[in-house]
């Protein structure tokens, strides 16, 4: 199974850059990996909330196959332990899906098309974090996950 994490809007911070570098190493360790990030919308200053979402979702449906697992990463979804996480990975390979792909939507999330597209909502926090964080907090839970699949202690080893 590949997986691949797709993102709107550049990484600007060079802390941030490294750490999702370092991760998206590690992860082709342990299954095909893919990172994207894709353009923001430019002129957007006249779009409302709403259709900002929808045009952000068009440039995003394009990036999905219809094959794809679909999981966003969104304030609303389901929050899991590292360890449950780890099981939903698991449970995506016995699964035989082709590509498990993980979205992380702009600033002011998903559109209703995306939403009714996905196959899981997935919540990191119940915190706020800026979208360029969670990319590299979402890698490392990634990583996590794939370690303990191995049985590796990274888990408790930091």
């Amino acid at each position: 199974m590949k997986v691949k994490l797709l993102s709107i809007g550049k990484t600007e911070e060079k802390y941030l850059k490294e750490g999702i570098d370092i991760y998206c190493k590690k992860l082709k360790h342990y299954f095909p990996f893919e990172y994207e990030e894709l353009p923001p919308l430019k002129q957007t200053r006249n779009l409302s909330l709403d259709e900002q979402k929808k045009r952000e979702g068009e440039v995003i449906l394009k990036k999905i196959s219809l094959s794809d697992t679909v999981v966003l990463l969104d304030e609303t979804g389901l929050q899991y332990s590292s360890i449950d996480f780890s099981a939903f990975i698991q449970h995506q390979m016995m699964q035989g899906s082709k590509q498990l792909l993980f979205i992380i939507g702009g600033t002011y999330g998903f559109s209703q098309e995306l939403y009714q597209r996905k196959d899981y909502l997935i919540s990191l926090s119940s915190m706020t974090f800026s979208y360029q964080m969670v990319r590299l907090i979402f890698l490392e839970q990634l990583y996590r996950a794939a370690t303990l699949l191995k049985n590796e202690p990274y888990h408790h080893g930091l």
